[in-house]
């Protein structure tokens, strides 16, 4: 699966909301999104197998972490969006200067 795929879910957004704050356990993932125990590790098995999350394990916890470098390819994909958005902001940033110039 791809990384667009995995952020497909809203859930996985979710999750991804959630570890950008701070790494987490999986039973304090889905005990903050009302989660059952086995939907959090999918959904975590999933974005770990697309490089969007890493595990640490320590001792007999495994906590997940963002790794925000696997976003690269969205944010690439977004660039142009971006500009485009850029461009449109801007005109009406200059429209409404022109406006007030002129009332």
């Amino acid at each position: 699966m791809s990384v667009f795929g995995a952020l497909a879910q809203p859930i996985r957004r979710q999750i991804l909301d959630l570890l950008l704050e701070r790494p987490r356990l999986a039973g304090e993932v889905a005990e903050q999104l009302s989660l059952p125990q086995p939907a959090a590790s999918k959904h975590l098995r999933v974005l770990r197998e697309t490089g969007l999350v890493q595990v640490r394990v320590d001792a007999q916890r495994r906590w997940y972490e963002l790794r925000p470098e696997a976003l690269s390819e969205l944010d690439e994909w977004l660039a142009p969006y971006r500009a485009l958005w850029s461009e449109r902001l801007d005109a009406l940033e200059r429209h409404l200067d022109a406006s007030e110039d002129g009332s």
